[in-house]
């Protein structure tokens, strides 16, 4: 018996590949996303990153604005605004113009992370840079976001009563249990922290208080795959990935780099270690082998969505991962 369809959403980094340009790489996601559209998945989501030459979704709210005017259907959101680097007012007036122009289709996805190194974010925050003001910052944000109350002079415009979903995003258990406290829904970014996946979503279920946002705890699950015809291309595609984490722990960055045939040419034992415990929360095979693999998933956490990473060097090869993605999924 068939267990009931399990959504199926993408986060997209707008990988900027070796030889190409930011431009090259914001068109890319629009093509990816117009072909997710077709393919039937839920979200498509972009997150905020800066001073990383290999990532185009700094801006990420313009880059939202020219994804929803690309596309017709999907919803399209952050996965995530970092709200410290911002001021929630801001934030506010930004989405709150996105679901103007786009309306019932945006999501405001909110993560305390920089989101890059501390001398980015000194210059980012201009202040304090660890996120320990996130709680209550969301709370200002919410207020920009209700209806106005008489005589109130600060208002969000365009932004206050306007219904626009807000997800708690996190890598540890912290906004799991402030999700769960504010009966907001809740995505864990398991794509690079997979030893607090299951700590996080059983604590967010178990914690979590009913609020007029959402009666039931809603439960996302972020993840990498690589779906090829064969296990061997499906792992052959994902060194593209292993190489942007080798580069990063060595104190390197750069563009994304082309899939090799050996990575044991170029990492060391413990580097290989390191890049594979990082990123164990993904599914990597063909289209029976990734099928088994979210079984097991949603067996283990639970998960009501699934959110997707998957950077390919190859565009074409990039949206047939997805394809067969979306093919694996409905062998569940």
């Amino acid at each position: 018996m068939k267990t009931s369809a399990l959504p199926l959403s993408i986060l997209d980094l707008c990988p900027v590949t070796l030889g190409s340009t930011p431009r090259d790489a914001l068109r890319n996601s629009l093509d990816l996303a117009r072909a997710a559209e077709q393919m039937g998945y839920h979200r498509f989501w972009v997150a905020e990153h800066h001073n990383m030459v290999g990532i185009a979704s700094a801006a990420t709210s313009v880059v939202i604005g020219y994804l929803a005017a690309g596309t017709e259907r999907i919803r399209i959101g952050s996965g995530g605004i970092m709200l410290p680097n911002h001021s929630p007012l801001q934030i506010a007036e930004q989405f709150g113009t996105l679901e103007s122009l786009y309306p019932g289709r945006i999501d405001l996805g909110l993560g305390r992370a920089p989101g890059t190194d501390m001398l980015t974010a000194r210059a980012l925050r201009r202040g304090r840079t660890d996120g320990e003001d996130f709680p209550q910052m969301l709370e200002e944000l919410r207020h920009y976001f209700a209806e106005p109350e008489p005589g109130q002079r600060l208002v969000a415009v365009p932004g206050a009563g306007l219904d626009i979903p807000i997800w708690l995003l996190g890598s540890s258990t912290f906004s799991a249990q402030l999700a769960a406290s504010l009966g907001l829904p809740f995505a864990f970014a398991g794509q690079f922290s997979p030893d607090y996946m299951l700590a996080a979503m059983q604590g967010y279920r178990e914690a979590f208080q009913p609020s007029d946002k959402l009666q039931q705890p809603l439960a996302m699950l972020g993840i990498n795959a690589f779906v090829a015809e064969t296990r061997d291309e499906a792992h052959y595609l994902a060194t593209s990935h292993q190489q942007s984490f080798l580069n990063m722990i060595r104190g390197e960055r750069g563009l994304l780099r082309p899939p090799v045939e050996n990575m044991d040419e170029l990492w060391l034992p413990h580097e290989r270690h390191q890049v594979l415990s990082t990123l164990a929360g993904t599914l990597i095979g063909d289209e029976q082998t990734v099928a088994q693999q979210i079984a097991d998933l949603r067996e283990r956490y639970g998960m009501d969505e699934l959110i997707v990473n998957s950077p390919i060097f190859d565009q074409e090869k990039r949206r047939d991962s997805y394809r067969r993605l979306m093919r694996a999924a409905a062998r569940l």
